[in-house]
């Protein structure tokens, strides 16, 4: 059986424009390049969202409310032929008012769980897979849970805290196609030292 590997997407401020805890399918556009980047991607991995939705522990909408989101998504990444494998959120915070999800959990990122949940569920060899984000909490997630981490550096990111070694991306862009870019070369690099070892065999 082939090894499965993912590009595990942030949501808001990555795949989609940041508006704080929005729900409404109406205001849900991709960002520049998402939808031909992924189609790229799509071709040798899987892609699973995985995203920070307190809007729940803080009543702001509820779980029902991501079904319309992810379905949305989904049909912006049609047009472009693309289909997500996975669509995992962490509906919880310390901070919250809503129980059950007032907690400390190991889902919400930068903590790994969302990520080596959905590779659990999906088959996923995680030391070749990506995580794309706009913070360094992406980043320190993926990192974490295995995987290469890239950060697209649009101005969402305004602490700069590298002092954990996995909050150091291994590549930073302005622009999600320079991203795919970027997992796509590494690819084809990989792939093309596999040929010259098997041929010297």
């Amino acid at each position: 059986m082939a090894v499965k590997h993912a590009i595990f997407l942030d949501k808001d401020g990555t795949l989609i424009p940041d508006i704080p805890y929005n729900t409404d399918p109406a205001l849900i556009s991709l960002e520049k390049n998402v939808g031909q980047t992924l189609a790229r991607l799509a071709v040798h991995y899987k892609l699973i969202i995985v995203s920070n939705q307190s809007g729940v522990a803080f009543g702001y909408f509820d779980e029902n409310d991501l079904k319309r989101v992810e379905r949305r998504i989904e049909s912006l990444l049609q047009e472009y032929g693309v289909s997500l494998s996975g669509f995992y959120y962490c509906p919880h915070h310390p901070n919250g008012h809503v129980a059950p999800y007032i907690t400390l959990c190991n889902c919400r990122k930068p903590n790994p769980g969302l990520i080596i949940r959905a590779a659990a569920e999906h088959d996923i060899e995680l030391t070749g897979s990506w995580m794309i984000g706009d913070i360094l909490n992406d980043v320190q997630a993926g990192k974490a849970a295995g995987c290469k981490s890239i950060l697209i550096d649009n101005g969402n990111e305004t602490e700069w805290d590298l002092d954990e070694p996995n909050r150091i991306p291994d590549f930073i862009c302005t622009d999600f196609a320079d991203a795919g870019n970027h997992i796509l070369n590494i690819l084809k690099h990989e792939k093309h030292l596999k040929s010259i070892s098997s041929f010297s065999k």
